[in-house]
């Protein structure tokens, strides 16, 4: 079954620069991670996103589109990124969800809902 875990940042900060020192570090944590979903046959895909102050939201109200800059959920929390895996149920979903390299984090686990194509 597949699963979407969307990452969520509880305590946004500025991100962790190239030149940081720590950053070397921070990134093999999470290439560690990547490669253990890999190797596991969990890997289907995922991304970082962009900061949240490029995000536009379409608000659609009785048919009538607004577009407004910014996210659509007004929240403490800020959608960082996401990864689509596969696992074979919902308990091995959030183990590898738990195994992410975070330490202030909001992490969602939803299952994919396929339907037939008509």
């Amino acid at each position: 079954m597949e699963y979407m875990l969307f990452l969520g940042e509880a305590n946004p900060r500025e991100p962790i620069a190239p030149t940081d020192p720590a950053f070397g570090a921070y990134m093999a944590d999470w290439q560690a991670y990547n490669q253990k979903l890999i190797d596991g046959g969990h890997w289907i895909g995922g991304a970082q996103l962009q900061p949240i102050a490029t995000a536009t939201t379409i608000k659609r109200v009785a048919g009538e589109d607004t577009i407004v800059d910014g996210p659509f959920a007004e929240t403490k929390e800020q959608l960082g990124g996401y990864y689509l895996i596969e696992a074979k149920d919902l308990d091995e979903a959030l183990e590898l969800a738990a195994a992410m390299p975070f330490t202030d984090a909001v992490i969602e686990v939803r299952p994919i809902q396929y339907r037939p194509q008509p």
